[in-house]
């Protein structure tokens, strides 16, 4: 028997396309296309836990801000679990108002994105691993980058929970593992968390392949 794989071609790479923000986007390019617009405000007002903004910019090689980048973030609630049904930590409950899920894009002006959320809490790992530190898991995609790129931002503010990550603790040299560290800021009576995302140069930002 020959099989499809013996003459079929391998289907040619492509980027996300020269305008992400309109496919995936649209509000961002002034389309109001979708009934629920994917946005980035995670958390309801019923939402308990610490009221948090992210922001930050991806830079290219040069420092140089993008201003054309999706940037998607999934987090644990504020009692460490996920909004998914493939997570079944027992005694964490959910929160209806909390979504877990967010998407944004770099400004066009600015490059800044942003993300209105809670802070997360500490997550059992798997098999009843040791838990990880509270984090974010973000995944950039854009023109130019074939695959998106998967990565974590973690809190500045908890040292002792950051120093027994399982996956920080994989990261040689200690100062790699840096890149994945957020700054916070406190404004207006908020707390900010910002975290710059470099794509290459010298602090390039680790990225996992997941």
């Amino acid at each position: 028997m020959i099989s499809t794989l013996d003459y079929l071609p391998e289907t040619p790479s492509q980027t996300a396309g020269p305008y992400v923000h309109i496919g995936l986007i649209p509000q961002q390019a002034g389309f109001d296309i979708f009934e629920r617009p994917f946005g980035n405000v995670l958390a309801g007002a019923n939402t308990p836990g610490e009221r948090i903004r992210i922001e930050g910019r991806v830079l290219d090689g040069l420092s140089q801000p993008c201003r054309d980048i999706l940037v998607e973030i999934w987090q644990a609630n504020a009692a460490g679990r996920y909004n998914h049904t493939a997570d079944r930590q027992e005694g964490k409950n959910l929160n209806p108002d909390f979504l877990g899920w967010g998407r944004a894009g770099t400004d066009f002006a600015t490059g800044l994105y942003a993300f209105e959320t809670i802070k997360p809490g500490a997550v059992i790992g798997r098999r009843g691993y040791k838990p990880m530190a509270p984090h974010l898991n973000v995944w950039l995609v854009s023109r130019g980058i074939n695959i998106g790129l998967a990565t974590r931002m973690y809190f500045p503010d908890e040292a002792a929970l950051n120093e027994e990550d399982p996956v920080l603790r994989m990261i040689e040299p200690a100062i790699r593992r840096e890149t994945l560290l957020a700054r916070r800021e406190e404004r207006g009576g908020g707390v900010v968390y910002v975290f710059d995302i470099r794509l290459q140069g010298d602090r390039e930002t680790v990225f996992f392949d997941v």
